[in-house]
């Protein structure tokens, strides 16, 4: 782990997209965060120490997804594939499909394996699974202020982790999407789906992939504004002043009510034309019980001592 020290930063962005907006201070205390996310050698030793069965692994209580066809309900986990087209960027579901038998051991579905991905970040873990692994770890999930700011490396204000410019002298700084997304990934940067965890250079903090790879949990629900004093509570109906209605749940799903956390990052499918959100004031809402081929985790520990 890496020792940050506390310290107050400008987190958000006006710039961007609308959900990071105000931009404003906040002040985090000193704390340890993993040098890397936890990769499929590390969660691996977790389950066969613990025999942990993961989200993507169990099916789904029926209850929980009202409406749902039955030939649905089954255990999986959402996977990427290029579509041969694309109709409307704003419809994911022409890229993402939830497939039977995709999990962390599976990553693309019940054919494929890690057995060449140790240093690769796991995948595929919902926010409880993440959650389990760092309490098994001795650790706990960031927040968002604490992992905005530790991507940031000492860099206040800067759009990326590394300065202002996405490949300072054409060199590419993490891995994300080249071309045209979703059609055609042109590998630039050397990788098409995850990369190992040090592939790319650290930034000022000596972290590694806080930029693109995979999205990472952290333990604030999501809201669509990002105010200082915006409610942390999951799932009221309006703030505690009377505002806006708590954004935690999907609106586009208003009969499940499925809670939403905050992901920071980027991810290697993040690409100019579609998801410019490989930058530490970039932030994405994902419901607890999903897990995905581009979301993973890492750890921190608050109480001064290295785990």
């Amino acid at each position: 782990m890496v020792w940050i020290p506390g310290g107050t930063f400008r987190m958000g962005s006006d710039q961007h997209y609308p959900e990071e907006a105000p931009s404003h201070r906040v002040s985090v205390d000193g704390f340890w965060i993993d040098r890397t996310p936890v990769t499929n050698r590390q969660f691996k030793a977790f389950v066969k120490a613990t025999g942990y069965v993961t989200t993507a692994q169990v099916p789904p209580d029926p209850k929980d997804y009202p409406g749902a066809l039955p030939e649905m309900i089954y255990a999986g986990s959402l996977v990427f594939a290029p579509p041969p087209r694309v109709t409307d960027l704003r419809d994911w579901s022409q890229w993402w499909t939830f497939m039977k038998g995709a999990d962390w051991r599976h990553p693309y579905g019940p054919k494929s394996n890690i057995n060449v991905l140790d240093n690769h970040p796991v995948v595929h873990v919902s926010y409880e699974d993440a959650l389990a692994y760092a309490r098994w770890a001795g650790k706990e999930l960031p927040t968002e202020a604490e992992w905005e700011y530790a991507a940031r490396g000492g860099l206040d204000g800067e759009e990326f982790a590394w300065g202002h410019v996405l490949a300072p002298d054409g060199k590419h700084m993490a891995n994300t999407w080249q071309g045209n997304f979703p059609l055609q990934n042109i590998c630039e940067d050397g990788y098409e789906r995850t990369s190992p965890v040090m592939a790319f250079p650290p930034n000022g903090y000596g972290l590694h992939d806080m930029i693109g790879n995979v999205w990472e949990w952290t333990t604030d629900w999501w809201s669509s504004r990002h105010e200082a004093d915006a409610p942390k509570a999951c799932c009221v109906p309006q703030n505690p002043r009377g505002g806006r209605e708590d954004a935690s749940f999907d609106p586009a799903l208003p009969e499940i009510k499925i809670p939403r956390k905050v992901l920071k990052g980027g991810s290697h499918l993040c690409a100019p034309n579609y998801c410019r959100r490989y930058r530490p004031a970039a932030r994405h809402a994902e419901p607890v019980d999903t897990s995905t081929s581009h979301v993973g985790f890492r750890g921190v520990v608050r109480n001064g001592s290295r785990a």
